[in-house]
């Protein structure tokens, strides 16, 4: 279901619209009552990820439980870098990702199809994984929060690689 499309190549959304944005979809999906954030983590400070995962914890309030960076195989960000970037979000909402021990293998990418894509490069499958966090039935909303942009090394930044890079 799509709740809001605006596009254009010359126009700017102000940071007042996209809290009104925000709250008018929010508005039309009801309540929630536990919510998980997965913004992008600090490498992407300017991205405004920042302050939209502050709008939706104003919104939200004691509903989002959880906001948990998608680090990848980055560093856990500090205390100073949430602070920084996430302004007055209470740090106990936090969660860091450890991609070595809380993912969940949910499906595998036939080698067949890596085969294909990588032009002959892999030849086996790959596990899809996710942090377990994302498997927890108790949330009844998770925002993947982003620009989607051009990503140096894999694809587009935010949209599904904060799910399946960030936080798989």
């Amino acid at each position: 279901m799509l709740y809001f499309a605006r596009g254009s190549s010359t126009g700017d959304i102000s940071p007042e619209e996209i809290r009104t944005i925000l709250g008018e979809v929010f508005d039309r999906m009801g309540p929630k009552h536990r919510v998980l954030a997965i913004p992008p983590d600090f490498t992407r400070l300017n991205s405004f990820a920042g302050p939209i995962t502050e709008m939706c914890n104003d919104y939200f309030g004691d509903a989002l439980t959880d906001v948990m960076p998608a680090l990848g195989t980055h560093s856990p960000m500090t205390d100073g870098q949430i602070s920084s970037m996430f302004g007055s979000i209470p740090k106990e909402k936090f969660r860091v990702h450890d991609w070595r021990n809380d993912v969940v293998t949910v499906g595998e990418v036939p080698a067949s199809y890596v085969e294909e894509v990588s032009e002959g490069r892999v030849s086996y499958s790959w596990p899809v994984q996710v942090n377990k966090l994302l498997l927890d039935p108790s949330f009844d909303l998770i925002l993947s929060i982003g620009q989607v942009v051009p990503h140096e090394v894999i694809g587009m930044a935010n949209h599904a690689k904060n799910i399946f890079v960030g936080v798989g």
